[in-house]
């Protein structure tokens, strides 16, 4: 499994341009490391059953893992929701497509200075990633904590420009997503992403707070997916990338591993009665 920085994507750019397309039977996938890349590397046995090689490239950035998919230079990226992949494309240009939903990670608020949101006092700082699609999930979730209120409507695109009430005053630290986990000596409290509260060796079941319940809207709407170039999307490969990430021996091994911080996502009416199952789960191991 590769690792590649936005820095030296460059490079490998290059490199890629200079050495034939993969052979058939490879699937190229750009991958976050946690959890999506681990993911990945434990269905590939299982796809290789199946007649296919996984190549997993990871990447520390949110960019680069959908130029490469999009121009053709890589099959498929596995690192985003849907809210920002239709961002992406409305901003870049880009002709990506959901291929398969197939986790979603809790937004949680972690301790920072402070241990619980009883503490919290008339100015304290709670920091929140600032990318469109998470800074609002991560408002809605303190909204549902009681921290603020936000104008009516707000939902899904909230920015702090729509905070109509904050009764203690608190700053709201605007970074980049990356960054949040690190301010846990600065800031009262925190909001994390599931891979990055993993990152930061926190998780769901132990560390957070409050965190975002399975049949809420953010639960539902942030699963992460596959995503390919329009078109790919029925390919031979694809469907069966899907498919074996959407297995019985992938979902058990979702809930076995992360402590309900990934939660497999289930297509169907008993989508919330699964993920409220795992969630249970890691709280009780």
């Amino acid at each position: 499994m590769k690792k590649l920085t936005a820095a030296a994507f460059a490079a490998t750019l290059a490199l890629a341009l200079a050495v034939p397309a993969a052979a058939e039977g490879t699937i190229t996938v750009a991958a976050s490391p946690t959890p999506h890349a681990q993911i990945l590397e434990a269905a590939a046995p299982l796809l290789e059953e199946k007649g296919w090689k996984l190549d997993v490239v990871e990447f520390t950035d949110y960019v680069q893992p959908n130029l490469v998919v999009d121009s053709g230079e890589m099959d498929a990226n596995y690192f985003q929701h849907i809210p920002y992949l239709d961002s992406f494309n409305e901003e870049q240009g880009t002709s990506l497509v959901n291929a398969g939903g197939i986790h979603y990670e809790p937004f949680g608020i972690y301790p920072g200075t402070k241990s619980s949101i009883d503490e919290l006092e008339e100015g304290d700082v709670i920091a929140v990633p600032n990318d469109t699609t998470n800074e609002a999930r991560a408002l809605l979730l303190l909204q549902d904590n009681g921290l603020i209120k936000l104008a009516d409507g707000a939902g899904l695109t909230a920015t702090v420009n729509d905070i109509e009430e904050n009764t203690l005053n608190l700053e709201i630290l605007e970074l980049e997503a990356a960054q949040v986990s690190k301010y846990t000596a600065e800031a009262a409290l925190v909001v994390l992403n599931g891979n990055y509260a993993l990152d930061a060796g926190f998780s769901v079941g132990s560390d957070a707070i409050a965190y975002e319940s399975s049949d809420s809207e953010a639960a539902k709407t942030y699963v992460n997916v596959i995503a390919v170039k329009e078109g790919n999307e029925n390919s031979e490969g694809i469907k069966a990338l899907v498919e074996v990430l959407k297995s019985d021996e992938i979902k058990n091994f979702i809930n076995e591993t992360y402590d309900g911080a990934v939660i497999p996502f289930e297509d169907g009416a008993d989508a919330a009665d699964a993920a409220e199952e795992a969630a249970t789960e890691a709280e009780t191991e």
